[in-house]
Parts: structure tokens; sequence; C-alpha cells
């Protein structure tokens, strides 16, 4: 099983594999053609309360990451979850996100909850 997390402004590699955006929203000044992403699971992203809630600073990452676990459990979430760890056990998986601290992101708690 490989994953991985890479910024989604790095160019493509041949090792990437599957590419995912992990973000809920589009990387700002990227083109769909230029990012080369395979699929883009939305409901799998932090809600938008949860993102501005981390954001604007009021907690820790580790509560960021508690109440997103939290998100990943309804349903919806769940399923593509499993359909991601799923591409993970065909061969290499690459999380893109915009964060510039991907270590301390969303793409982190999706990085452990694959492996």
């Amino acid at each position: 099983m490989s994953v991985r997390i890479r910024r989604v402004y790095e160019s493509p590699e041949p090792e990437d594999g599957v590419r995912v955006l992990v973000d809920r929203l589009w990387p700002r000044g990227l083109s769909k053609d230029a990012a080369r992403v395979d699929e883009w699971p939305k409901a799998m992203t932090p809600s938008t309360e949860l993102r501005r809630w981390y954001h604007a600073g009021e907690g820790s990452y580790e509560e960021f990451a508690r109440r997103y676990e939290a998100e990943l459990a309804a349903p919806e979430a769940a399923e593509l979850l499993a359909h991601v760890r799923e591409l993970t056990n065909k061969g290499p998986v690459t999380l893109l996100t915009s964060a510039k601290t991907p270590e301390e992101s969303h793409a982190a708690v999706l990085v452990r909850l694959l492996r």
C-alpha cells in the first residue's frame, strides 16, 4: 500500500499513481490540465465550518484531526474513504492538497487512516 501527500502545485510525476485532490475548493490559479487530477471526492474533505474554524486559529491540530475523523465517519465520507483505500491496494495513490504545510493538514489525517 503506497499513499503519499504532495502539493497540487507540484508537477505530476510518473510514480504518483492515482492523483486524488483532497481539498474542497479547487486550487487557485491552477488549470485542470496542469493539475492532472484523477479523482476529487469532495464529500471526503473537511466541512466548510471545520476548515474555517481551523484556519481561524481557534484550535489545535490535534482537535482539528479529531473533529475531521468524526466527519469522516458520516456514510458518504466513509464510503469515499473506503474507495480511496481500495485504490491504495491496487497501486500508488497521491493525495493532492494546496495546504502550505501538508503535514499539519487534513491530508495527513487521511494518510494515517489509509495506512
